[in-house]
């Protein structure tokens, strides 16, 4: 995390921890919100899921969903920005290799390829997954429910988790970040192919085919 950044969030973190609930709730909905779409603020709702659910255990079983309705927000507000340019904006905003590279992803593993960047901390690239998604047209109600879900997993994971280990939740995610998205990639491979080894799977597959 940058120096600059990482004023931001002890300011935010210090102001997060003391209010009431009804004020920090609607506040993490917002930086949620901002975080996913306008600006790129990384860690910054890790680390304030973590503080509050550290300093107040008690909120860790609900307060973990107010940053997770603010990425849904933001990401749908992205998402939408991205389905009406299409592929051209698209491909003005990113890399064309690093697009190219997302769309493969999308078109090898579907919803996982927005899922995995969604669970997973920094620096793993997700804005350009949720962009790709809007071009590519991706379903709208499981684009929120796959966010919804993902974000939701994610910062219940940490706060549940800041209640027994604290700020060392967030050390442990930086320093292996490479782990867990291979153990991540790897559960969601096999998930994959035990889809693919069902019926329903194979009937899938096969309506592809033909």
């Amino acid at each position: 995390m940058f120096d600059w950044l990482q004023a931001v969030a002890k300011r935010l973190g210090y102001f997060i921890v003391q209010v009431p609930i009804y004020i920090a709730g609607p506040a993490m909905i917002l930086i949620g919100a901002l975080d996913s779409s306008l600006l790129s603020l990384p860690e910054i709702n890790d680390y304030l899921v973590v503080a509050r659910c550290y300093t107040h255990p008690e909120t860790a079983f609900f307060f973990p969903l107010f940053p997770a309705l603010g990425s849904v927000i933001g990401c749908f507000l992205l998402y939408t920005i991205f389905s009406r340019g299409g592929r051209a904006i698209l491909h003005r905003r990113f890399r064309e290799d690093r697009v190219l590279r997302v769309e493969q992803a999308y078109a090898r593993f579907g919803v996982f390829a927005l899922a995995i960047p969604a669970i997973l901390p920094p620096p793993l690239p997700f804005k350009i997954f949720v962009a790709t998604a809007g071009a590519l047209q991706f379903p709208r109600r499981r684009f929120l429910l796959t966010i919804l879900i993902a974000r939701s997993l994610r910062y219940y994971t940490e706060g549940i988790l800041a209640v027994f280990y604290g700020e060392r939740v967030l050390r442990f995610l930086r320093d292996n970040g490479l782990v867990i998205v291979t153990i991540v990639g790897a559960l969601c491979l096999v998930g994959l192919l035990i889809y693919l080894l069902s019926s329903k799977g194979r009937t899938a597959a096969k309506s592809a085919n033909e």
